[in-house]
């Protein structure tokens, strides 16, 4: 499925660079390959999973349209995706999600449906609604196996320009929420890399992956909202994505929200990339976490861009 997904999206998703830079490779004491998704269109990964799904529907199907809920990279991938196939969208996004994310998701052609995050009103019980009110087919973000597919075509490309670069085992670390873009580059390095190990990164807080990698079950966070690492929040690991990450990734890795700025402000000044803080944890774990990464090289994924202006400007003069 991850490769039919890379041929659908041949021509359509961006295929993102391997960076790097010697004041980062200082910092971790190793080897640092980045891989700035924020560079794919829409500003994050999710442009892939989105795409993956939307092409694999039917006409018919297609063209009756698609429902997702997001906080707002997902939302967008969607939104863009059914744009492109012609295909309306409906995308429901909690009220507490970054407006930036917000207004781009309707400037790409989507209707828009707040739902109260913070307040405990759930985004499932929304999407069905209005789903079978309006004969819609819903696209999770993670626990749907051609988004996860997707997601997947980033962990072929990987494992090709890791090959390219000499690098043939080490970490991959993976900002994570629900699991579907590290179980997909997990399954994608398990039959091109198998070498290279699919790590998950998460906030403080909010470690529900890293949890349930140590206890064998799924385990859900105390708060689903309170976070500046907003794009990877989840109530927990998905029932597809989770199975799949116990057997093939590594320890989870966490790291704290100044952690997490921190990386977003070095990925400014030294690889000149934009990165949201829940999209530049795996690269806050690469740098400061280096105790706890095997080899002589690893592997960040840069998972999204998609910041407010004002946050973006105080982290990178605060940080300078």
């Amino acid at each position: 499925m991850i490769r039919a997904a890379a041929q659908r999206l041949e021509g359509h998703a961006r295929r993102t660079p391997l960076l790097s830079s010697p004041f980062l490779d200082e910092i971790a004491g190793r080897r640092v390959l980045v891989k700035p998704e924020c560079l794919q269109h829409t500003g994050s990964f999710k442009f892939r999973g989105g795409w993956s799904a939307v092409s694999a529907l039917d006409p018919e199907t297609r063209k009756r349209g698609v429902i997702a809920f997001s906080s707002g990279n997902h939302a967008q991938g969607v939104a863009l995706a059914a744009a492109q196939h012609g295909a309306p969208a409906v995308i429901i996004m909690p009220n507490d999600a970054p407006q930036l994310k917000i207004d781009n998701t309707r400037a790409l052609g989507a209707e828009v449906v707040l739902y109260d995050r913070p307040g405990g009103e759930s985004r499932e019980a929304v999407g069905d609604r209005i789903s079978s009110e309006r004969g819609l087919t819903l696209i999770r973000p993670y626990d749907e196996p051609q988004v996860i597919a997707g997601q997947g075509t980033t962990g072929l490309e990987i494992a090709e320009q890791a090959r390219a670069e000499g690098v043939e085992t080490g970490d991959v670390l993976i900002c994570c929420g629900g699991g579907g873009l590290t179980s997909g580059i997990a399954m994608a390095l398990e039959a091109d890399a198998p070498g290279l190990r699919a790590r998950p990164v998460e906030p403080e807080g909010f470690d529900d992956v890293a949890r349930s990698l140590i206890s064998g079950g799924i385990e859900t966070n105390n708060r689903q909202s309170g976070s500046l690492c907003d794009a990877i929040i989840t109530p927990s690991p998905g029932e597809i994505t989770f199975p799949i990450m116990s057997r093939l990734c590594g320890p989870g890795l966490v790291v704290t929200e100044e952690e997490a700025l921190r990386a977003v402000a070095l990925a400014f000044k030294r690889l000149k990339i934009v990165v949201e803080p829940g999209g530049a944890v795996a690269l806050a774990a690469a740098l400061f976490h280096a105790d706890k990464i095997e080899g002589d090289a690893v592997i960040a994924v840069c998972t999204g861009g998609n910041v407010d202006a004002d946050l973006f400007a105080d982290t990178i003069t605060k940080y300078d």
